[in-house]
């Protein structure tokens, strides 16, 4: 029997937030259609009857599905259908699933799948925080168990005042953009991206989310009154307490003895001979009940780990409880890559490298924003060898993709722009080692290597991680938590900055919150880590960016020229740019806007592109010196081609100091020669003489080659091996073209 349909209002940021339930989907255990402004998006919410056998975890699914109906595109792969979810949808996925999962019941293994699919979409109206809000909905007036509901909103700081679900100009020149959701007691994840912002700008930013945040949960709580189900009865997969108990007085004092190490390696030795202990001696006892044994070995290490810190003041490691483990960084480590850096915190060890490219080697994007393209990007990988495991290599699962945009995000406030940097820039963060943190070593390591490859970084960028351990009301934070402290810690605070403020922030959760004040003390310590990352480790490696690129990155030179003249650049059929580029072996990508951006490894190469471009450009001048090739051979003259798709006529009369009577005598097609412009009739014909160059060079002791003429361009330009400032257009405009 279908449900009665129900419609529920609210309002959030001024703009109408409207529910709809028990119309679509409804052999889903519940499903919400979620209006915000007029983004559209169906949540749904299902699970399994029956629990699944043979796993030790809560098998939980969250998906954001991106149609591109939504913003009234048809997608452009082959099949004109969607294909895998892009990277930002997979990042939107990550942000739902770390709120919604800490409150469900650890001990149920029914499947529970939370799917949300973007039907329409306002650019004002993120789609990303209308789903979190339809999953917080969709999960709570179903029949499944959760402690929720949540709320979720987006926070900007826009002219020192903070904005509430900021649109989409407002976020344009937001300086931060941070996601909180929270259920009317604790917030229950952060995720950040800011343009250096003080800590207490953040602190006050997530108090404002949370308590909107609590305005949403009561609305939440409303529909649940109104329509919600009874929750169904599951069967616990909790480990039975009598073999806990059992097992914690036989092996407590082994694992004490096994744990207090600060090698990995060591450790995990060390419990699995306590593992094959306990199995040989609760075999009889409990049979065919292996998994059982692990989960109370578990129990038992998290236990043993969280009395060590909460009543002793004691890590695993022997460190003290802001004390991190010891830190080395390195820069240059390969040869021929155009930078890299290597960054390491105890077993923890990164080497990102840093790749520059052209202008056309920008990341083209497929998604339902705004984002066309990106120049920055940044990639992070994971392999099996990094924790001491074997598995083939199947590409970047959702925890690399979210680890690679943390990172990104964390540095995409420092990097230049293109106006100061017309390259793309690639980093890629290869993990060498996994003991906890990889994603913050990521970051300093992408420092190192930025710098390292000559980028003109704003300010270097550290991150930190801060732990938590909490029981009832008692609570510890402690900074630079290894992988053992994540694994049976509360909290994994990933916090990433410069000496003078936040750039991001990712915060998981596995209980139901956060107060403000464990807020605050995780902010204010990783600050005072970071700085000391950046004092004591990284600057003394490499204390600015290199003066000059890599010899192996290639050289770039920006030019200005009259949109009107970008025609005649390319050509027709795009043979004039393809002629140059065959000639000096330069690539060359041209703007709407009249911005060139010539490329080479050589630089001599792009400075010989510029100068033929010059001469298509600008509009010879009389007396100017040219070096040209003949093309063809008249009676009366011989006609020179001074650059592409200009020629000028050398007469017969002007082609040498000594009478010449027959052009064939003197000249051949294809000759190279000097010659001087001495007329442009009101035509616009040019006539050249190569008599005035020979009389000009009379007791010169340089080259001619040293007299030839450099037209001034038609905008200004600067070209560098660093590349250049154009003083012309800023703002690009329509498609790039490549060559």
């Amino acid at each position: 029997m279908f449900e009665k349909m129900r419609v529920f209002e609210t309002e959030i940021a001024g703009r109408k937030l409207k529910v709809e339930t028990g119309r679509l989907a409804q052999l889903a255990n519940a499903s919400a259609l979620v209006t915000y402004g007029d983004t559209v998006v169906l949540s749904t919410a299902t699970a399994s009857k029956t629990p699944r056998e043979g796993i030790d975890y809560f098998p939980l699914s969250v998906d954001y599905e991106e149609k591109l109906y939504s913003v009234g595109r048809i997608p452009g792969s082959f099949l004109r259908r969607e294909g895998r979810p892009s990277e930002k949808a997979i990042l939107a996925s990550r942000v739902i699933d770390r709120p919604v999962r800490p409150l469900f019941p650890k001990d149920m293994r029914n499947d529970v799948s939370v799917v949300n699919t973007v039907m329409c979409v306002d650019p004002d109206c993120q789609p990303e925080q209308v789903a979190m809000v339809g999953s917080s909905i969709a999960i709570t007036i179903s029949d499944i168990p959760w402690n929720g509901p949540i709320g979720a909103v987006s926070v900007g700081y826009v002219d020192g005042e903070y904005v509430i679900n900021p649109t989409a100009e407002q976020r344009k020149v937001s300086q931060m953009a941070v996601t909180v959701a929270a259920t009317d007691k604790k917030v229950v994840m952060i995720e950040a991206g800011a343009k250096m912002v003080p800590d207490e700008v953040m602190i006050e930013g997530i108090n404002r989310g949370f308590e909107e945040c609590r305005k949403i949960v009561a609305f939440i709580n409303e529909i649940k009154a109104a329509v919600g189900k009874e929750k169904f009865e599951f069967e616990s997969k909790e480990v039975d307490p009598e073999m806990f108990e059992a097992v914690k007085a036989f092996a407590i004092d082994s694992v004490r003895a096994a744990m207090d190490t600060d090698d990995k390696n060591v450790r995990d030795a060390n419990l699995q001979v306590v593992y094959d202990a306990v199995y040989a001696e609760f075999e009889e006892k409990y049979p065919d009940s292996k998994a059982q044994l692990d989960e109370c070995m578990y129990k038992l290490q998290k236990y043993v780990v969280r009395r060590w810190l909460l009543d002793d003041g004691k890590r695993v490691d022997g460190r003290g409880i802001d004390e991190m483990r010891p830190l080395n960084a390195q820069v240059g480590i390969l040869p021929r890559t155009h930078g890299s850096g290597l960054f390491t915190r105890g077993q923890t060890q990164v080497l990102t490298v840093c790749t520059l490219g052209t202008v056309s080697d920008a990341q083209l994007l497929d998604g339902i924003d705004e984002e066309t393209e990106r120049r920055y990007m940044h990639h992070y990988n994971f392999p099996s060898y990094s924790v001491g495991e074997t598995k083939p290599s199947r590409g970047p699962g959702r925890r690399e993709i979210g680890h690679g945009a943390l990172a990104q995000r964390a540095l995409e406030p420092v990097i230049p722009s293109e106006e100061e940097f017309p390259y793309v820039i690639r980093l890629v963060s290869e993990v060498l080692s996994s003991n906890g943190s990889t994603s913050q070593a990521s970051i300093c390591g992408s420092t190192l290597a930025l710098m390292d490859a000559g980028v003109p970084i704003k300010e270097p960028v550290a991150g930190i991680s801060c732990g938590l351990i909490t029981e009832g009301d008692r609570w510890m934070t402690m900074v630079d938590i290894q992988g053992v402290e994540d694994f049976f810690g509360d909290m994994d605070f990933k916090v990433a900055g410069t000496h003078d403020g936040i750039t991001a922030i990712q915060m998981d959760l596995k209980i139901d919150g956060l107060t403000p004040e464990i807020i605050r003390s995780a902010i204010e310590k990783t600050h005072k880590a970071r700085n000391y990352i950046l004092d004591e480790v990284m600057l003394p490696v490499i204390p600015a960016p290199r003066a000059e690129l890599s010899k192996y990155a290639p050289k770039m030179i920006t030019m200005q020229i009259d949109v009107d003249k970008i025609r005649e650049v390319i050509g027709s059929g795009g043979k004039v740019i393809q002629k140059i580029v065959a000639d000096t072996g330069a690539k060359i990508d041209i703007e709407d806007d009249g911005r060139i951006f010539i490329t080479a490894v050589d630089s001599m190469a792009a400075e010989a592109a510029k100068g033929i471009i010059e001469g298509i450009v600008n509009d010879p001048e009389i007396g100017g010196l040219y070096s040209g090739k003949v093309t063809r051979l008249m009676d009366f003259g011989a006609f020179v081609e001074i650059a592409p798709g200009k020629e000028g006529m050398v007469h017969i009369s002007q082609y040498d100091r000594d009478r010449v009577e027959k052009m064939e005598d003197v000249a051949t097609v294809g000759d190279e020669i000097m010659v001087k412009v001495v007329e442009i009739d009101s035509q616009g014909r040019i006539n050249l003489s190569r008599k005035a160059v020979l009389d000009e060079m009379d007791g010169i002791e340089k080259p001619i080659e040293a007299y030839v003429s450099r037209p001034k361009t038609s905008g200004g330009d600067r070209g560098h091996d660093r590349g250049g400032r154009d003083r012309g257009g800023r703002d690009r405009g329509g498609d790039r073209r490549r060559r």
